[in-house]
């Protein structure tokens, strides 16, 4: 069965990593009733999903989410309807991220000790990179020529361009110089030199570490993660005048409608809010001459 699961989700064009994520808690959940999930009834599911609602921390629940999408996709693959297990339907979080202003960015910058440090900051805001792929930047990867990021195998398994800054061409030549990296642009030892292992990149944990504290050192009071930036770099791009087109591209997104969410976030000229207090004191306000 998890052959089957893991050739289903290969050929439905997911990730190893998704198979991963799903087969670890479909294993979980086959490990505490000592079945397969696929002998299981109505009520031992419940039961199941209610433990794990429970047992959560995160607003998000993320660990019963992802054991529903699994055992979707486990039907899915063995040929059975959803409504054989009566899954429940997951409603997508209605939250709009959270987008640093121009200020806040530049703060971030000022407060990285580490040159490796910057040039992580400017390529995740400056390209809108996900952390994966900051993580995946190969040397062969960067243009300074034609100042282009070739961003290699992103999310959906899909290759895109983005161009890359004059401060930030400047930035990756003096951090190529000092740092000498081999394969990754981002090595995975603190230094980028240490112990010589030139072929580990610099981890998922390692890159948010540095992103959370770089955020506080910096006195932002605002939830920051990696894909703070990455939003941040949409809003900036869009109130700057870019087209919704070209953004999409630039983002690597699959359907346009994910890239208009982002309009909910920005101050664009034409759909400028106003809260009604200022025309109200511009109004009604007694003059002080």
């Amino acid at each position: 069965m998890l052959q089957r699961f893991e050739r289903n989700i290969s050929i439905l064009g997911r990730s190893p990593r998704t198979f991963d994520n799903y087969s670890r808690h479909i294993a979980a959940m086959a490990l505490h009733f000592g079945c397969l999930p696929t002998e299981l009834d109505e009520d031992q599911i419940k039961d199941y999903l209610y433990l794990l609602q429970q047992r959560s921390k995160t607003p998000s629940q993320t660990y019963f989410k992802h054991t529903v999408y699994g055992l979707r996709f486990l039907l899915k693959g063995e040929g059975l309807p959803y409504s054989h297990l009566h899954l429940p339907a997951i409603k997508k979080d209605k939250k709009l991220p959270t987008v640093l202003s121009k200020q806040e960015v530049w703060q971030m910058l000022m407060h990285c000790h580490l040159l490796k440090h910057k040039i992580l900051i400017g390529l995740l805001y400056g390209c809108g990179l996900r952390c994966m792929e900051v993580r995946s930047i190969g040397l062969q990867d960067i243009d300074f020529d034609r100042k282009i990021l070739h961003i290699r195998q992103g999310k959906g398994c899909k290759d895109r361009m983005v161009p890359l800054s004059e401060h930030l061409i400047r930035g990756l030549k003096k951090y190529v110089a000092a740092e000498h990296p081999q394969q990754w642009l981002f090595n995975g030892s603190p230094n980028g030199r240490a112990g010589g292992d030139f072929d580990s990149r610099y981890s998922q944990r390692g890159v948010q570490w540095a992103v959370n504290r770089i955020a506080k050192d910096a006195g932002i009071k605002k939830e920051v993660s990696v894909h703070t930036l990455r939003h941040s770099y949409a809003c900036h791009l869009l109130e700057d005048g870019m087209n919704i087109v070209t953004l999409q591209e630039l983002m690597g997104h699959a359907n346009i409608e994910t890239t208009m969410e982002y309009l909910h976030l920005c101050q664009l000229d034409d759909r400028k809010m106003f809260s009604p207090p200022d025309t109200l004191f511009a109004q009604c306000a007694p003059s002080t001459r």
